[in-house]
């Protein structure tokens, strides 16, 4: 999982340097706002997924083809709920007509969103890896798709919103055939029964999310586009920081099936020992990477604040999943396929799941304050948000923190921390721009960034075993597919 996305950071660094360099501020801000509003469509998406990956991983018969066909359901009545609202909703955000027709076809990616959602669910609980090589189907045709239309075809925005759903139908088409036998046998309507009398907890968990994530709305109503198009484009470097906790993907359905506080402690190594590292290298070499992101009418450079901040949020974010994680894996009240409703509600599952709404009442008000009295400019905006989502992440992370700690016995890998925070302060000394003059061209970005990866791992393995472990593996398991391949 974590391979794939790290390989998509050249596919998505691409297709994103294609859809900004030839679409105008303007409608690079749109295309933020089109996720920002399905965003709000698909919250029940995750709902029927959550139950199916638990009772699939507990081998519950069934589950999987019970889990698809109610997604599939629900993906219909959301994708008419959209289209009711869509005028409305332009109206709202002032849309032009010329755009009316992209925000009209982009409800099909709400069909493709439940469908995807119910499919990984079921690979996730025995097959994790293979979530993986579907995302690589996806990223490598949105990008063939997207050059045809975005750039020799001339279609902009409709392009790049296109390119999204013909790469999402591959990657549908790829989960079918891996799942199919998964999908034999009758729907449980016991399990619906079960999944839909606990789903009140699902949509408090995603509305939540949802609520706090309404700051982005309103930075684009109260700021406008280009200040959605300047953190839109700080996320999409610091976003690769949040790879790092796909290193603990396969911890949730290993605690589902037996929790052990080991799994915990070498997840959380996996992921701190490319999370810390990733945060400096995108903090140091901040200018270069903004600037890489420029238009041929508008330059990126004043975004370098946001990603600062955004790398540092992201850092946070990322740690967090994994205590939210090890919260989920370890809670057993769902263990005998029953759900009892009045009990879920006492658990700390609950309690994670209040975390957001407690960010949401504080950086709502603010965020509103803010815009509305002191962000004077676009990227004073971007950037006063940034900080006020980092100033309610951090003191969320110690909350995730202590409520994993109630759940299971563990350990935080301190030593290993410390080894990872100094490694990657000498790899960013070595990367100040007074010791290596920072590039603006795409290749030149690449190579320092490859630079300071070596450094890291050159400090790194001598004196973390984890380290050299993951090396050898690596190694072995490239030996092992090389061998395949020539057979």
């Amino acid at each position: 999982m974590f391979l794939s996305r790290l390989l998509s950071i050249g596919t998505g660094l691409f297709f994103s340097l294609m859809v900004l360099r030839n679409t105008t501020i303007q409608e690079y801000g749109i295309y933020g706002n089109l996720g920002d509003t399905l965003s709000y469509f698909t919250l029940p998406a995750l709902i029927i997924p959550f139950w199916t990956t638990r009772f699939t991983a507990r081998n519950h018969v069934g589950a999987p083809k019970t889990g698809l066909a109610a997604n599939l359901l629900l993906s219909t009545i959301s994708a008419a709920i959209y289209m009711l609202l869509l005028p409305p909703i332009t109206s709202a955000f002032q849309i032009g007509e010329a755009y009316i027709i992209i925000y009209t076809i982009v409800v099909i990616q709400i069909l493709e969103f439940y469908t995807l959602y119910a499919f990984e669910s079921i690979l996730h609980a025995k097959q994790p890896q293979k979530i993986g090589y579907g995302f690589l189907i996806f990223e490598v045709c949105r990008v063939v798709v997207g050059y045809i239309l975005i750039v020799q075809r001339d279609l902009s925005l409709f392009g790049a919103v296109t390119s999204v759903i013909v790469a999402y139908t591959l990657q549908l088409t790829f989960y079918l055939k891996l799942t199919i036998h998964e999908l034999q046998g009758k729907i449980r309507w016991s399990y619906l029964k079960e999944w839909f009398k606990a789903s009140p907890i699902n949509l408090y968990d995603i509305a939540g999310q949802r609520l706090a994530s309404f700051v982005l709305i309103l930075l684009f109503i109260c700021a406008g586009k280009v200040a959605r198009a300047y953190y839109g484009a700080g996320l999409t470097i610091a976003n690769i920081i949040g790879y790092s906790s796909l290193l603990a993907f396969a911890l949730y359905p290993k605690l589902l099936s037996k929790a052990d506080p080991q799994d915990i402690s070498t997840s959380l190594k996996l992921v701190l020992m490319f999370a810390i590292p990733m945060t400096a290298g995108a903090m140091i070499l901040s200018d270069s990477y903004v600037t890489i992101l420029e238009m041929v009418e508008f330059a990126y450079r004043a975004a370098r604040p946001v990603l600062i901040i955004l790398a540092m949020s992201v850092l946070c974010i990322s740690l967090s999943s994994v205590f939210s994680t090890i919260v989920s894996g370890t809670e057993q009240v769902d263990k005998k396929a029953k759900i009892p409703f009045r009990k879920l509600v006492k658990t700390r599952l609950f309690l994670i799941y209040t975390l957001p709404y407690i960010k949401a009442a504080i950086s709502l008000p603010l965020t509103y304050f803010v815009l509305t009295s002191m962000a004077g400019t676009p990227v004073e905006a971007a950037t006063l948000l940034a900080a006020i989502i980092l100033v309610t992440d951090m003191p969320l992370l110690y909350a995730y923190y202590a409520i994993a700690r109630r759940c299971i016995d563990f350990s935080m890998p301190w030593k290993n921390i410390a080894k990872y925070v100094g490694a990657s302060v000498i790899m960013a000394l070595v990367l100040h721009p007074s010791v290596i003059p920072h590039p603006s061209r795409v290749i030149y970005t690449v190579a320092i960034t490859l630079v300071g990866g070596a450094v890291y791992i050159l400090i790194l393995l001598p004196t973390d075993r984890e380290a050299r472990s993951l090396a050898k593996s690596i190694i072995h398991e490239a030996l092992r597919m090389t061998k395949l391949s020539k057979q």
